[in-house]
């Protein structure tokens, strides 16, 4: 690999950890120093590396951007509402009190296959915020099983646009792949729930209040007792919600609820199902009716933001009661518009750190010295989606190189193309960290920064990358 690019990587992400750890400056910034250091280290011309930069930035927000504005607006709704505090009690009586993370878990699994994570998370993050506070489990650990579950069938299982490019660029069969990324995916989603309940407990006394006003102000004991056993009413001192008011004590009963409204779970549901209806149907309909009157419906409906705006003005009219004021639930959206803020500027700098390290040629030369390595041809495109997932973050693009450069070596040696479509999946996994968008919208939302935020999300996503190796083994010889 050249020396030149190899030295752009290494001193553009030393930039990056360097200002979030150590000086006075944001993410926001870092990342976006992150940005200049590779560009110029790697010699891209000044004025295209500024373009590379704005067009990361716009083109993440561009996907991204409205969604999480719109999803924290849903959510504040929901959380304001007691939306979120039926959802949570019917997520608890469907899979049993002690068994949260892998509600959520499962849940996020099932949303991931049509649905991006970022998306994803951010319309059930509420959900996980309020099974947190209610049954006093950590919010670490929640978010994070949350999280996991949509990472796993996202990376694995079709339609999601990186699998399925990978099925077509390998030239192996969408069904058997649908199919062989399911079971992998049950097979890892125990993984997720190990790691959340590991993890959880030792990273909860590391929140940031500011980033999770619910738990401003709550000792870092309290926060982490859930790892133990749910605290009484006496044990954890009610905290100030987001927006005002006052969040009830962890694992309270039925009399703290009182001051809260009644919400149905089904009514409270549907501003989180519809959108994602929605997407689902966009989806669906772009694959068995493309070109038809209802697909061109879906194509505009099921647009992510689309369909969160529609479920924001539901949530709106729906669920707060019939006297609360204009001004109540206007103010609940400002104060939601300003937390989602430094999440979405944060985001697009990751876009514009991702984007300089595509166009600068990391991640292509990385793949290329990958593709010369003696190692078993079946693990080749796991090698390729490793490498430049670590270069430039996203694992979409990670997928789609690995099976580009990899197709025709595995073709040449005969390898089953579902087995190298897994193996590509598979490799994009590992160390989710500052270049990945979803790595910044799962941290900050869940309130961790600097090295707690690395364990959290980095370690899980690495945690992953290393389960699915023997698995790829069991494949290769049930597969050939």
């Amino acid at each position: 690999m050249d020396v030149q690019l190899l030295a752009a990587l290494v001193l553009g992400v030393a930039a990056v950890v360097a200002i979030i750890v150590w000086s006075r400056l944001d993410a926001f910034v870092g990342l976006l120093a992150g940005a200049l250091v590779t560009g110029v280290v790697a010699g891209v011309p000044v004025t295209d590396l500024i373009g590379h930069i704005t067009t990361g930035f716009g083109d993440t927000l561009a996907g991204i951007g409205i969604v999480i504005a719109l999803g924290v607006m849903i959510g504040k709704v929901l959380e304001e509402s007691g939306g979120a505090d039926a959802l949570a009690r019917m997520f608890v009586r469907a899979f049993g009190k002690g068994r949260e993370d892998v509600a959520m878990t499962a849940t996020g699994a099932v949303v991931s296959v049509p649905v991006f994570c970022d998306s994803g998370f951010v319309i059930l993050h509420p959900l996980a915020r309020s099974l947190a506070r209610r049954y006093g489990k950590p919010l670490v650990g929640v978010s994070l099983a949350l999280a996991g579950g949509l990472a796993v069938t996202h990376h694995l299982v079709p339609p999601t646009p990186g699998p399925l490019a990978a099925v077509g660029l390998l030239g192996a069969d969408l069904g058997t792949v649908i199919l062989a990324g399911l079971v992998m995916a049950g097979v890892l989603v125990p993984v997720v729930v190990a790691y959340a309940r590991i993890m959880g407990p030792r990273l909860e006394p590391h929140l940031d209040p500011d980033l999770v006003p619910d738990l401003a102000g709550a000792p870092a004991a309290a926060r982490a007792a859930g790892s133990g056993a749910p605290t009484g009413p006496q044990d954890a001192p009610a905290a100030p919600a987001a927006g005002g008011g006052t969040a009830e004590p962890a694992g309270s009963g039925e009399t703290a609820e009182q001051a809260k409204p009644r919400v149905h779970p089904a009514l409270a549901a549907l501003p989180l199902l519809l959108p994602l209806l929605l997407i689902v149907g966009n989806t669906v309909t772009a694959a068995v009716a493309e070109g038809s009157r209802i697909a061109e419906v879906f194509t505009f409906i099921g647009e992510p933001a689309i369909a969160l705006l529609i479920g924001l003005v539901i949530a709106v009219y729906l669920l707060p009661r019939l006297h609360t004021g204009r001004k109540t639930v206007t103010g609940w959206l400002t104060a939601a518009a300003a937390s989602a803020g430094m999440i979405v500027f944060i985001t697009g700098a990751g876009g514009a750190f991702g984007e300089v390290l595509r166009q600068s040629g990391v991640g292509d030369a990385l793949a290329e010295e990958v593709s010369t390595w003696p190692v078993p041809l079946f693990l080749m495109p796991f090698l390729i989606a490793t490498f430049v997932r670590i270069a430039q973050g996203s694992g979409t693009v990670a997928i789609i190189t690995a099976a580009t450069l990899s197709a025709p070596l595995v073709q040449s040696a005969g390898v089953d193309p579902t087995l190298a479509v897994l193996s590509a999946c598979s490799g994009s996994f590992v160390f989710s960290y500052v270049s990945d968008s979803f790595f910044w919208v799962v941290t900050r939302f869940t309130g961790l920064t600097g090295g707690a935020a690395m364990k959290m999300w980095t370690g899980a996503t690495t945690t992953l990358w290393l389960a699915s190796i023997p698995l790829l083994g069991i494949a290769a010889l049930i597969l050939g």
